[in-house]
């Protein structure tokens, strides 16, 4: 195999380690405060500790975990006030990008967009949480697609990641918050159809506020520290 050719696989591996990682993190079974060992997820994955390094690596800068001298890496341990920053920034940039992109949204767009919501209500319904929460990343970055603001489009993107394993425990415990979810994407979609920019960016600004809100109150009640 060429330089090159190792070069490409390496990368690869340390993305799909990153995406297995990622997963088990967003998925709780790397609960916050869980020490990641590099060794032990070598093992474990079936791989060198350079993939496993470069996607712990790209795992902090994704906000998942904190790579901390002499104890490697972390999953991070969210409080109330972190809750604040990470909603407090989405509520900063993502009604930016929204009110920039949506008036530029073709019918293609609008046609995944559909499709997205479709398969969103249904993932609700059958409670398969993995499922939903990509959906809602789609849903979301699909709107942006043509804000013509790569950084913060990324920026967003790593928020969202973030911000998923939050909101899987608010739309877990709320029945009420998964059907508010499906019926606010579905007017949102509405209203971008009829041109109705300005009453849709408020309901975006609205929507993630709700959110934060509600996790807001369920870390509370545990005592200000992540579930």
């Amino acid at each position: 195999m060429t330089a090159a050719g190792k070069g490409v696989k390496h990368k690869t591996m340390a993305s799909a380690a990153a995406e297995e990682i990622r997963n088990r993190i967003l998925s709780g079974a790397y609960p916050p405060g869980f020490q990641l060992r590099q060794d032990v997820l070598a093992g474990d994955l079936g791989m060198s500790r350079i993939p496993i390094r470069e996607a712990l690596v790209q795992l902090e800068s994704e906000g998942l975990l904190k790579i901390l001298p002499h104890r490697g890496a972390v999953v991070v341990e969210l409080t109330v006030d972190e809750i604040e920053e990470l909603f407090n920034m989405r509520l900063l940039l993502e009604p930016f990008l929204f009110k920039r992109s949506v008036p530029l949204l073709t019918q293609a767009d609008f046609k995944v967009l559909r499709s997205i919501q479709v398969h969103y209500a249904q993932s609700i319904d059958e409670l398969d949480i993995d499922a939903w929460n990509q959906l809602n990343t789609d849903f979301h970055l699909t709107l942006y697609r043509h804000a013509s603001s790569p950084r913060i489009v990324q920026t967003v993107q790593n928020l969202l990641v973030e911000c998923d394993r939050h909101t899987r425990i608010q739309l877990s415990s709320i029945r009420g918050d998964r059907e508010r979810a499906v019926s606010e994407h579905a007017e949102l979609l509405r209203l971008c159809e009829d041109a109705a920019y300005e009453e849709a960016a408020s309901l975006m600004y609205r929507h993630i506020d709700h959110i934060r809100r509600g996790l807001v109150v369920l870390l509370g009640r545990d005592g200000g520290a992540a579930v």
